[in-house]
């Protein structure tokens, strides 16, 4: 979504990392806040009494500077959100910014600063959320997350949203970014053509290849990519390894344990992903088109099945026809898969800051809290169509197909379901990666060469001094 990156991701989610912002623009980012943090220190009191109500102390009318990835959730929502902070505090002006080119428009504000008060960090232009962690330029939210919860003040916030939020929340040690929306990643189609046809998604890799020639006979192309977004083959590819070798596959991919990219589970899924490319069943010229175009040839029904996270439906809203019913559905498994079929990978993205050196910090700690109410989450969930980490939002909601069919997903795979971290804790690593995608992809290396390819760049980063390795237990 936002990501096309983390992804328009892009969007949602996709969290594309600039890698050569290291090597460019890189230092002088980091030298914006080199010099410590803001004039309240680590506290994020805003100057006002600390109450319950109120427990950053925000000045009322101190004004509030948002700054929104406008990539595959759009901002309304965030129009909303501020209508929410408004109405608590009447005194504010919020000024409102929905962009797709984070890093070109703040960066200068960084360098300068002077960063926004809260921003949403996406796309595949967001600032590497690794560096801002390393050169001291996020707030720490631990402050956020033992608040009051705004429905319940006898609940600390962090008893209010899904495990994976504060997983994910880690980098340097603390939680320094919240990742709102709970993304489900899986194979989508439509609901109608499959019914139509007499079409099951398949649960085994012999069944898929079976479906797929089916479908094939029927002049449509089993699969389409965003090629020229290889995340997101690339999820595919990670969700049948994960699930063939277990969880503890990607955790010693995130660990960046030596030998993990070549465990055999990685090059049965490589291979499987050249299998599908040479028996013709990828759509032709699929590999060249970004996700607006591969996204919108299969709602024309030109491909049976695409990879995506949950933002999907939201974003083809202006090109789906009326009777499609984007669905989701599982990766298949590989023969001798360790997980069952009914689970997926999941995250909890779309990357949510509040800068060190914002002029209002409090309000946008404020922000946050207020975005994890339920009223706040579950106005997201019926603008967008996707889920959020706050527990129970969604309880009561008249869901689209697709989050219906995403949620639906997610329950079924409970625990089994998993989530990866490299791409944000390596951000230069990210960018690289998704390259080595897409070249297996498109058929230019084989699965072995794949794994080494990518091996090298988890051992490099690994190597280097500058990167500070994260583990997973």
């Amino acid at each position: 979504m936002t990501t096309p990156d983390n992804l328009s991701r892009r969007l949602f989610l996709q969290r594309a990392a600039v890698g050569t912002l290291l090597a460019t623009g890189g230092s002088t980012l980091l030298s914006a806040c080199a010099s410590g943090g803001s004039d309240d220190g680590n506290t994020g009191g805003g100057g006002a009494e600390q109450t319950t109500e109120n427990p950053f102390g925000v000045k009322a009318a101190d004004p509030l500077d948002v700054v929104i990835f406008k990539g595959g959730y759009g901002d309304d929502y965030a129009k909303a959100h501020e209508e929410l902070y408004k109405k608590k505090f009447p005194e504010t002006t919020i000024k409102h910014a929905g962009i797709t080119d984070i890093t070109p428009q703040l960066q200068p504000r960084f360098n300068g600063g002077n960063p926004p008060d809260v921003i949403d960090n996406s796309g595949a232009s967001l600032l590497p959320m690794s560096t801002l962690a390393s050169s001291g330029q996020l707030a720490d939210l631990t402050a956020l997350f033992d608040a009051p919860s705004i429905d319940d003040p006898n609940k600390k916030v962090r008893d209010t949203v899904e495990p994976i939020t504060l997983e994910a929340a880690m980098l340097e040690g603390k939680p320094l970014v919240l990742d709102y929306v709970l993304t489900v990643y899986a194979l989508w189609y439509n609901k109608p053509l499959f019914a139509k046809n007499g079409w099951e998604p398949a649960k085994t890799w012999t069944e898929f290849l079976a479906l797929c020639e089916e479908i094939k006979k029927a002049g449509i192309a089993p699969l389409a990519h965003q090629g020229k977004h290889p995340y997101y083959i690339g999820q595919v590819l990670m969700d049948m390894a994960v699930k063939h070798g277990g969880h503890e596959v990607i955790k010693a991919i995130d660990s960046l344990e030596p030998n993990a990219w070549k465990h055999e589970s990685i090059k049965a899924a490589a291979e499987a992903i050249l299998e599908l490319k040479g028996k013709g069943y990828m759509m032709q010229g699929t590999e060249g088109l970004d996700h607006i175009q591969s996204q919108t040839a299969w709602n024309q029904g030109k491909a049976a099945f695409i990879p995506s996270g949950s933002w999907l439906e939201n974003e083809q809203k202006p090109v789906a026809p009326k009777d499609f019913e984007t669905t989701a559905t599982f990766t298949p498994l590989l023969d001798g898969s360790k997980l069952p079929v009914d689970c997926t990978e999941i995250s909890a993205g779309e990357n949510f800051i509040v800068p060190e050196k914002a002029k209002n910090k409090a309000g946008g700690l404020e922000y946050l809290r207020i975005m994890l109410s339920k009223e706040a989450a579950g106005k997201f969930t019926e603008l967008t169509g996707s889920p959020t980490v706050v527990k129970g939002a969604a309880e009561g909601l008249k869901l689209s197909p697709g989050a219906s069919s995403a949620n639906a997903l997610l329950e079924s795979g409970g625990e089994n379901n998993w989530t990866t971290y490299f791409a944000t804790w390596y951000s230069t690593m990210d960018k690289p990666i998704r390259s080595v995608y897409g070249e297996l992809a498109a058929a230019r290396i084989t699965a072995d060469e794949f794994c080494a390819r990518a091996q090298k760049l988890a051992d490099d980063t690994a190597k280097d001094p500058a990167t500070k390795k994260q583990t997973r237990s």
